[in-house]
């Protein structure tokens, strides 16, 4: 029997470091372009697994299995954007500071025959309570640039975070355990 082969349908350096921990290599790297507007009332949970589904439907391929993830910040059931400018970034840090919000983390694996599996990992996450000195040091870094509730928690917000209470790889982006169980499933060789 021969190894599946495996697309991976995210543009993410992390997702794509995520997997190779796992000890695979994807066969392509496939931005999947689709629009990631929240529906009108539509669950933090919903809405990413939502995300990973139409991310792996968007890049599917008859030949192999494709890897797609999505991973949201949540405060209740408030969605937090992907920050884009310091603006953005600051708002979502100020409303973070001191709270406990959720990270949910969603998996969805496509197999060429077109079944769809899926797992979704929830993070719960507290940061520290915030100054605004804090704040700014951590905007200049630049480090919030593009990610879901403007933080990255392998970086130095990492030192921010005064609890965690799930995967850390599903906050990176990617949860692993979830991910490894889809791929076991699939009849990939994992360790």
């Amino acid at each position: 029997m021969t190894t599946p082969s495996l697309i991976l349908a995210s543009a993410s350096p992390r997702r794509r470091d995520l997997i190779a921990r796992l000890g695979l290599e994807p066969l392509r790297i496939v931005a999947a372009d689709i629009n990631e507007t929240p529906h009108k009332a539509e669950s933090p949970r919903a809405y990413a697994s939502r995300m990973a589904r139409e991310k792996a439907l968007a890049a599917a391929d008859p030949t192999s299995h494709v890897l797609a993830g999505d991973t949201v910040v949540a405060c209740g059931r408030r969605v937090l954007p992907k920050a884009e400018d310091e603006a953005t970034a600051r708002r979502c840090l100020e409303l973070l500071s001191g709270r406990r919000h959720t990270v949910l983390s969603a998996v969805a694996l496509l197999a060429p025959d077109g079944t769809m599996r899926q797992r979704l990992s929830e993070t719960k996450v507290r940061f520290k309570s915030l100054s605004a000195p804090e704040i700014a040091d951590y905007i200049a870094s630049g480090e919030w640039h593009g990610k879901a509730g403007g933080y990255a928690i392998q970086g130095r917000a990492e030192g921010l975070i005064a609890w965690i209470g799930g995967s850390h790889s599903g906050v990176v982006g990617l949860p692993l355990f979830e991910t490894r169980a889809l791929l076991k499933s699939a009849g990939f060789p994992l360790g």
